[in-house]
């Protein structure tokens, strides 16, 4: 099936709120892992050494907010951050970032960073590949609900993954964007506690990444199992894979097996230190 084109509807063309702001998403692990996250020196020292980042962090004005999170049943750590703009990145990551680097890298290593804002200046992109592998994504579609109001953090789970077309004579890259079209609509009226959906167009690549927030975990099971994800997914799979799946927030074990089921690359982690900036962001919600 050849997907017809279509414009975008009213509920995704509105224009995004999120301004400069740039949002990574990232994951790093132990050189020397362990099996469960803490349980090596390794995994204890890239706590330690994340902690002093995080408190220096706070410090930054332009860091609207930090999380460092801990992997559940995996050495590794998924850190999450929110930049007022360029210079506000560029500022932490010439400072903080580079005073930690070092120690940081002899025991851990980044795996792969998602990168989100409106537009992605040359700048912070090549800051920030100086060190991390990241994909770079600009806003091409989506929806926030609830006027970008915060969800509750004890509840809402976040959702960041990148899907790369398959290899192909011809770039499937606009059929992709056209079935995740197709889950944004939908989802927008099936999926009443997805509070958040965002599609982000991959610098340099046929790949697509998604972001995604909702309200609590049933909400969530319900995309995976009978929601838009299940209604959509073998359209997708048919021209792209998923590369990475970074869930942040409670996940039950039983959509952690399901997940597993559906074979997505996923990591899942629990709330560790964190900290924003009073009135939130337009990124994460505000407040």
């Amino acid at each position: 099936m050849i997907p017809p084109k279509e414009p975008l509807p009213p509920i995704l063309a509105e224009p995004t709120k999120l301004g400069q702001e740039i949002s990574i998403t990232g994951k790093w692990i132990p050189i020397k892992q362990s099996g469960w996250f803490r349980k090596s020196d390794e995994s204890k020292e890239i706590l330690k050494e994340l902690e002093d980042i995080h408190i220096n962090a706070k410090g930054h004005a332009g860091v609207l907010s930090t999380e460092f999170n801990h992997g559940v049943g995996e050495d590794a750590v998924i850190i999450h951050q929110v930049f007022k703009d360029t210079d506000a990145l560029v500022n932490y990551f010439t400072k903080t970032g580079t005073d930690h680097l070092d120690a940081l890298t002899k025991i851990a290593k980044a795996k792969l960073h998602l990168v989100r804002g409106t537009k992605i200046p040359a700048l912070a992109i090549k800051l920030l590949t100086k060190n991390v592998p990241g994909m770079f994504g600009e806003f091409l579609f989506g929806y926030v609900k609830e006027d970008y109001k915060r969800p509750d953090q004890e509840t809402a789970i976040m959702v960041t993954a990148k899907w790369t077309c398959k290899p192909d004579v011809l770039s499937h890259l606009e059929d992709l964007r056209y079935w995740w079209k197709r889950v944004g609509t939908d989802a927008y009226f099936m999926e009443k506690g997805l509070l958040r959906f965002e599609v982000y167009q991959v610098i340099g690549e046929d790949a697509l990444i998604i972001h995604e927030t909702f309200k609590n975990s049933d909400e969530l099971k319900f995309h995976l199992s009978k929601g838009t994800a299940e209604k959509y997914k073998k359209d997708i799979e048919k021209i792209a894979t998923p590369e990475c799946y970074f869930f942040r927030g409670p996940v039950s074990w039983t959509i952690r097996t399901y997940s597993k089921f559906l074979r997505l690359p996923a990591t899942y982690s629990n709330q560790g230190s964190h900290f924003t900036q009073p009135g939130g962001s337009m990124s994460d919600g505000t407040w």
